[in-house]
């Protein structure tokens, strides 16, 4: 009914095309939209591994380039821009004191004795000792650092020549040695050596007296009439150079050698390079010359027992020791006595050398009992007389020789 009241309009074609058209963007447009969120729905997050790391390396690391950025190699710094840090201090241990070490010159052990014109020990009071005595070494003064007088234990060798050729008055000169081993004290030692062509140790360092008594009368009858004085007399100072302290040979012989492998000249040098030992030797050639009969060799014999006492002085001489020439067989226990004696009545100089260098050279020494004039010291008896008295020590020493 309606459609009667209202007249129908007529659309031109132009419009109907435009508005086919306008259709056709549209639903294209709806179809872009539904499949850009279809995509976003089905997709999965990227992980960090997948991006690119930052570069943090400073640039002054340098280093070749990468895919993930710079390969960070140091440069080498120079050398001078850094100091080395200084070693680490060693711990303080607690409660222990600092040590330093210092190499100093070896200080010389002199020992001299004091004897009258008779042989006899000559007794200085303490302050004379100290104050009087002045060593010279090589010519030159040295600064003496302490005197010091002890009747220090004796370290000593018997050494007695057990021959042939003198066999009466070498047996006296054996039983005359017994004042010396009754002389001793419980802490000496005393060791018994005899030889002829060959040394023998009759016993070897002992205290006790009843050992060298027992050793003394083993020498009954001797078994070769040849002598090897210098080569007995080598091997004992090599032995006792390894035993501290200070130490005395006694020797009992005629003075002649006549078997040993070693010269004078070679023993002499030995006597010279052993320190601490001091020689008394007890020649029997005066006695043997006075039983010499008078025929066509008897010079050829003086001779010979004439050099052999001046060598047997010259031992004596160079380590401070006494040198005796007994005639007779009754001055021989006197001799012993003295000897002992001798040996315990010693003064004990040290010093330090001026001359610090040590190169195994002889330095020539002289002691001597100075006054305050520097002059040689008097001294009086208890009758206000003048003491004649004479100075035994030592003719020198060898110095060390530095090791390179």
């Amino acid at each position: 009914m309606f459609a009667e009241n209202h007249p129908k309009t007529k659309t031109s074609p132009i419009v109907r095309c435009f508005g086919a058209i306008a259709f056709a963007a549209l639903l294209l447009f709806s179809y872009s939209a539904l499949a850009q969120s279809t995509d976003q729905g089905n997709s999965t997050p990227q992980t960090p591994s997948a991006q690119k790391p930052q570069d943090n390396a400073p640039p002054e690391a340098g280093g070749p380039g990468g895919d993930v950025g710079p390969m960070a190699v140091p440069k080498k710094k120079d050398s001078s821009d850094t100091e080395a840090p200084p070693p680490p201090r060693p711990k303080k241990v607690e409660n222990m004191p600092d040590y330093s070490l210092t190499v100093d010159v070896p200080v010389v052990t002199l020992d001299a004795r004091v004897v009258q014109k008779d042989g006899r020990p000559l007794a200085l009071p303490p302050d004379v000792a100290k104050d009087h005595f002045k060593v010279w070494e090589d010519g030159v003064p040295q600064h003496i650092q302490s005197v010091t007088q002890s009747e220090a234990p004796i370290t000593a060798v018997l050494l007695v020549e057990f021959a042939e050729t003198n066999y009466n008055f070498m047996n006296d000169a054996l039983n005359a040695s017994y004042a010396f081993a009754s002389n001793l004290k419980p802490e000496d030692w005393v060791a018994v050596v005899e030889f002829d062509m060959k040394e023998h140790i009759l016993v070897d360092f002992t205290q006790d007296k009843q050992a060298i008594f027992a050793a003394l009368n083993g020498l009954r009858i001797p078994g070769f009439r040849e002598r090897n004085l210098w080569d007995a007399m080598f091997d004992t100072l090599d032995r006792l150079d390894r035993i501290p302290g200070h130490k005395e040979i006694v020797i009992v012989a005629s003075g002649i050698d006549s078997m040993s492998h070693n010269t004078f000249d070679k023993i002499l040098k030995k006597v010279k390079a052993t320190p601490n030992v001091t020689i008394y030797a007890i020649s029997t050639g005066k006695a043997m010359l006075t039983v010499i009969d008078t025929g066509l060799n008897s010079s050829q014999y003086t001779m010979q027992y004439v050099v052999a006492d001046s060598q047997m002085k010259q031992f004596a001489s160079l380590t401070g020791g006494h040198w005796y020439g007994p005639r007779f067989t009754g001055e021989l226990p006197e001799i012993f006595r003295e000897v002992a004696q001798s040996i315990r009545n010693q003064y004990t100089i040290s010093y330090k050398p001026t001359n610090t260098k040590q190169d195994g050279t002889y330095r020539k020494l002289k002691v001597e009992l100075v006054g305050p004039d520097d002059k040689p010291l008097i001294i009086k008896d208890e009758k206000n007389h003048d003491v004649k008295y004479q100075i035994i020590a030592r003719d020198g020493y060898t110095a060390k020789h530095e090791v390179e």
